[in-house]
């Protein structure tokens, strides 16, 4: 490889690609090790990354992953061009065949943000849109990535009360423990769903996306109005929400998750 003409860059864009291809926050001595950079010189690059939002660093665990910063990068990426453009085909398909309005999500800090939606004929508008963000934790999109994350980042993303907000009076996670819970059954189902706490009188249901490192990199989900719908019904958009993100995951060039690698240790 040739010699960088910036090495400060260099290294810093090593550094972001290392902690995006990792499946969990790191050590600053494995990163050092890793990238073969001057522990001194890797605390400083991690310092000033972890300054502009780039890196979050997990204080106990004395970890770093990629902070707030590094997402609105890859949602700009995502909202722009290949996954808006694999998955809107696929969403448009689902819709028409199931006759719901129908999504695709992204995680976004805590908020999930949507890139891909699809109206259905004669059914009611959305609070949801191509850019809108809604708390992850209140949604079937997001509780579908977040059951797939490592337990440290879920931690980092939902660590107190004070991360949880409520739209409807719907009942909804209000603590980190309750969301455990939560993500523990989504995990076990492979389904996702919420029941009136994004709008009054609709619920969802959602699947998870991978991408080729078996990373939850989206969701795919149904909207519908609860009344109307029954159990056969709810089994029916389960199972296309299933079929959708199994078929974005495959144009994604995804894989299946490995076993024991999301949320463990909690």
């Amino acid at each position: 490889m040739a010699t960088p003409k910036v090495p400060a860059a260099d290294a810093t864009l090593r550094l972001l690609t290392f902690l995006a291809s990792r499946r969990a926050p790191v050590a600053a001595a494995r990163i050092a090790e890793e990238l073969d950079l001057p522990r001194s010189r890797t605390y400083d690059l991690l310092a000033t990354l972890v300054e502009h939002g780039y890196v979050l660093h997990l204080d106990q665990e004395r970890l770093y992953g990629l902070g707030p910063s590094a997402h609105e990068l890859s949602g700009a990426y995502v909202r722009q061009e290949p996954l808006a453009r694999i998955g809107r085909r696929v969403i448009e398909q689902m819709v028409d065949a199931v006759g719901e309005s129908g999504h695709l999500a992204v995680l976004h800090g805590r908020d999930v943000l949507y890139v891909v939606e699809e109206r259905a004929r004669n059914r009611p508008s959305l609070v949801t849109d191509v850019g809108v963000r809604i708390p992850a934790h209140l949604t079937a999109s997001g509780r579908a990535i977040l059951a797939h994350l490592p337990a440290a980042q879920l931690r980092a993303l939902y660590g107190t009360a004070a991360d949880f907000a409520a739209r409807t009076d719907a009942p909804g996670p209000a603590t980190p423990k309750e969301l455990r819970e939560l993500l523990t059954a989504v995990r076990a189902e492979g389904i996702a769903s919420e029941s009136g706490e994004v709008s009054d009188e609709m619920g969802s249901v959602a699947a998870v996306v991978r991408d080729h490192a078996g990373w939850p990199a989206a969701a795919v989900a149904l909207t519908f109005v609860e009344a109307r719908v029954g159990p056969q019904e709810r089994e029916r958009f389960a199972a296309a929400v299933r079929s959708g993100a199994e078929e974005i995951t495959r144009r994604l060039g995804g894989r299946a998750e490995t076993a024991g690698t999301s949320l463990t240790g909690r």
